[in-house]
């Protein structure tokens, strides 16, 4: 079946059509399929990490030809790949500039979910769907992390497995499991090497699932209201391929611009020597998405309910749809929630600072109720505000919405 606009196929598009409607399904999906109108520059960070996880992908698999996944051999290789494989250099650090701009991009994502209420009904799978690729893409680029087994990969492992076995009855099992061995070794090695290579294919999955819960539900935009009439929407193509292909011309600035002159702000220069067992970083800290999270680990005195904290706090947005009881989607209208959230993203920045300073002398005091505000934020002001809160007077429709940005 077309629609009724669309001219019939011809040829072997036609042929194939017929028997295989591919060709049309893309066209109702990817060319004809309607969007709201209102759509801002925030919507474009969805076809961004497309891309971007599509260069990674490529990028990784070169990689992964000639990386060798043993403690001796893994830092040596990678050594190989950056000075005597043609290009190389160039691969590999199209996948370090890659990885930290996708979880960037995955982080401001996440905002504008948070900020526009696209958590809400009738979008909860939308919203559960990308909080599991959230979950995947953080464990993957951990994973990723350890590979080139330098200083602070092997370092930056001993923390995280030592954290893991701190878990009550079966910490020790799960720490044997995740090394394999007494020590961080081959073995270890060998695992989060397939681990890596393995996840970044099921996040391509999952990718997959994330958008046909999109175009299911439809999308969310700025006002939070509803799509009323043919007016109100616009097809993708042109006006949402042209406007997020100029994001990501932007992007691809950005993206050239710190790969090529400051590749040094997204390196860890004690991760160009080899890892030395016997020899502890002054300053062990992760990858800087990983801050705030590391933050929280170390605010709490236990190694256990540190661990707790900094999985609680993805948990708890898994729980976000019912947790925030208010009809009205979009923070815009919302001046508690507005304000709030505001608060939220300053906390979660304090808590990447206090990471980075280790949690130490007053920064212990600031992460941890930069922590706390984090959670109240999520199981008390949000309950609180979808019963208390005066909200202002929604538009009657995208359209008319227009002009009150």
């Amino acid at each position: 079946m077309t629609p009724e606009n669309t001219p019939e196929l011809t040829g072997v598009a036609g042929w194939l059509n017929r028997r295989l409607p591919v060709v049309s399904a893309f066209r109702a999906e990817y060319v004809d399929f309607r969007l709201p109108r209102n759509l801002n520059w925030l919507w474009n960070f969805g076809a961004i990490l497309t891309v971007v996880l599509l260069l990674m992908l490529a990028s990784g698999t070169f990689l992964a030809l000639n990386y060798t996944p043993t403690s001796a051999g893994a830092f040596l290789s990678v050594e190989a790949i950056d000075r005597q494989l043609s290009g190389g250099w160039l691969l590999r650090a199209m996948h370090m500039t890659g990885a930290n701009l996708f979880l960037a991009a995955l982080y401001i994502h996440l905002f504008r979910g948070l900020y526009y209420g696209s958590y809400k009904a009738p979008r909860e799978i939308l919203w559960l769907t990308g909080l599991v690729l959230l979950v995947m893409v953080m464990g993957t680029a951990f994973a990723g992390y350890m590979l080139p087994w330098g200083q602070m990969s092997y370092w930056g492992a001993d923390v995280i497995t030592k954290a893991v076995g701190a878990v009550p009855l079966i910490g020790g099992t799960l720490e044997h499991v995740m090394t394999g061995s007494d020590h961080l070794g081959d073995v270890f090695l060998h695992r989060f090497f397939v681990l890596h290579f393995l996840m970044a294919f099921l996040v391509l999955a999952v990718v997959g699932l994330h958008v046909a819960a999109l175009h299911i539900t439809g999308s969310n935009n700025p006002v939070g209201v509803e799509p009323k009439t043919k007016k109100d929407t616009v097809t993708f193509h042109p006006y949402y391929t042209s406007k997020d292909l100029v994001g990501l011309i932007v992007f691809a600035l950005i993206f050239t611009a710190l790969m090529f002159f400051w590749p040094g702000l997204l390196a860890e220069p004690a991760n160009y020597a080899p890892a030395d067992p016997m020899h502890t970083p002054a300053d062990i800290e992760p990858e800087w998405y990983f801050l705030p999270f590391y933050g929280l680990l170390q605010s709490v005195p236990s190694k256990f309910g540190g661990l707790v904290a900094s999985a609680g706090s993805i948990a708890v947005l898994f729980f976000l749809p019912w947790l925030d009881r208010s009809p009205i989607r979009s923070a815009r209208f919302r001046p508690m929630c507005r304000a709030g959230l505001f608060g939220l993203v300053i906390a979660f920045v304090l808590l990447a600072i206090a990471g980075k300073h280790h949690a130490e002398g007053v920064w212990m005091l600031i992460a941890r109720l930069a922590g706390l505000y984090y959670f109240a934020y999520f199981l008390v002001l949000l309950p609180l505000a979808s019963r208390i809160e005066k909200t202002r007077p929604l538009p009657a429709s995208i359209s008319a919405a227009q002009g009150d940005a």
